[in-house]
């Protein structure tokens, strides 16, 4: 057994209003399987980085063996996979990382196809390959799921379950469930590390939460009781020195004297009290609450929206999937379902009446409003304001919706270019949850997205019913929210 020890670690970001680790103590076995929990933003990245010296920071951090990180940096994936692999490392051997790949159901003639031909699933996996075909390290695994299908993170999930050594950051619930044997998690005020599954901590974290809770209460019901008596206690002079003031012969000499004892005992008494407050106060638990979302879901006269009968998209004749058909009605939450590449964001398109090639009937009710979150993001800069611009958006209510969705204030004014991937993701469904529409259609949404705002979102969704099309492979969430699934199989291949 190897521990990596981290003694006082303190980072903040240059120009930070507060640090994102501040004395942070921990000692991590590197045989774990460490599952790393939190919001978008709490700083999980951050710490992986940290983990393999890439901040500066104060404090200490031991480490036994050396650290890998995963995705690589790749700057020219034109070239041919097996040329990139062995630039990103040197020391793995070839069979050892043909085997890995045979584990992960990754076919060998893909060393030889250049990097940027392998679809997003085909790159993660040989790039864990890679990863595992090496010298034993201890293995910072960062959000492997973002391009895998459904398939490939069962096929991933039990390869990694069949593994040590490493730390995975990912917000697919059933995903982390089914491999990791520990969990880190970072919560607003502190940092929690357990034995066992994400079930283990879900079930922890209720039973602590339900218990802070109740806490809470009688620490609140303590401060209103002080705050009464420190307004009570801040009359009493000057009931006293009124009395000096009215009819009939008084000692006001006198009165002016009791009236300056009890001052001075009511200030005394007071600064008691607001002492008492202040310490009170500060034991109030920082929640992680789960607060409610609400959409604009507007009503259409149609009984149904679109008819989809023997449809498939068709590049110069050649049909992509096998033809499928769907019928959706108010209140259905369809969700699309099939291997990276199958075609699934070609049927979104079609449906957005983009310029896409399709066979088959695709009929849409007139006047239909939709309201799209795209799959792609990452090329958005400036600030709010600025991506609020061109956005018929109720500015108030959009800044809500991401401040229930983890965001602080402060980081309203921090350039977007800045934001991490899942709170780029979050603007996007935020402006959707935003805007009025029949019909919502998301592409991917929870890519990136943390367990706090998906629970959120799937909340939401039950409770207000609205209309969507959405692609997602997180089985968790299909499984709530989903009224029907519709399978979408590739023809090539066959």
């Amino acid at each position: 057994m190897a521990l990596i020890d981290i003694k006082d670690l303190t980072f903040e970001y240059p120009g930070g209003i507060e640090p994102i680790f501040e004395k942070l103590n921990l000692q991590l076995d590197t045989a774990w399987k460490l599952g790393l929990i939190g919001r978008n933003g709490y700083g999980k990245t951050t710490f992986l980085k940290l983990l393999m010296g890439e901040y500066d920071y104060e404090g200490n951090i031991a480490k036994p063996v050396p650290m890998a990180y995963f995705p690589s940096t790749i700057k020219n994936k034109g070239n041919k996979t097996l040329e990139i692999l062995e630039r990103l490392q040197l020391d793995f051997q070839m069979w050892k990382l043909k085997m890995e790949m045979n584990l992960l159901r990754v076919e060998e003639d893909i060393l030889y196809r250049p990097f940027c031909t392998l679809s997003g699933g085909e790159q993660t996996k040989v790039l864990l390959a890679l990863l595992f075909a090496g010298e034993k390290r201890f293995l910072l695994i960062d959000e492997p799921t973002n391009h895998l299908d459904s398939y490939s993170r069962d096929v991933v999930a039990k390869y990694l379950g069949n593994k040590d050594g490493f730390i995975l950051v990912s917000h697919d619930r059933e995903f982390v469930n089914s491999i990791v044997d520990h969990v880190l998690t970072i919560e607003k005020n502190k940092i929690v590390l357990q034995k066992g599954t994400y079930d283990t901590w879900e079930q922890n974290k209720n039973l602590e939460d339900k218990y802070e809770l109740e806490q809470n209460q009688k620490l609140r019901k303590e401060i209103r009781r002080l705050r009464q008596s420190a307004r009570e206690k801040s009359t009493w002079s000057d009931k006293v020195e009124a009395t000096k003031i009215g009819s009939g012969p008084v000692d006001r000499g006198y009165i002016g004297h009791k009236s300056a004892k009890m001052m001075k005992r009511s200030k005394t008494i007071e600064k008691r009290y607001e002492k008492a407050i202040e310490e009170k106060s500060k034991l109030l638990k920082n929640i992680e609450t789960i607060d409610k979302l609400q959409m604009n879901v507007l009503d259409h006269h149609a009984k149904q929206y679109i008819i989809a009968e023997n449809l498939t998209i068709a590049y110069e004749r050649e049909s992509i999937f096998r033809p499928i058909e769907f019928t959706i009605e108010k209140g259905d939450c369809i969700v699309f379902q099939g291997e990276n590449g199958s075609g699934k964001s070609s049927i979104i398109k079609a449906i957005l009446r983009q310029s896409i090639p399709w066979k088959g009937k695709l009929e849409i009710a007139k006047g239909l409003i939709m309201s799209y979150v795209p799959q792609k993001f990452d090329n958005i800069d400036g600030n709010i304001n600025d991506f609020l611009w061109d956005k018929e958006v109720d500015k108030t209510k959009f800044l809500t919706i991401l401040r229930k969705l983890g965001f602080s204030r402060s980081q309203f004014d921090i350039p977007m270019e800045n934001f991490s991937m899942g709170q780029k993701k979050k603007i996007f469904i935020a402006k959707s949850i935003c805007e009025e529409a029949n019909l919502f259609i998301w592409d991917e949404p929870l890519n990136y997205v943390d367990i706090i705002s998906r629970i959120q979102i799937e909340n939401m969704i039950l409770e207000f019913s609205p209309t969507m099309i959405v692609v997602e492979h997180d089985r968790r969430f299909v499984d709530r929210v989903a009224t029907d699934i519709v399978q979408v199989r590739r023809v090539l291949g066959d």
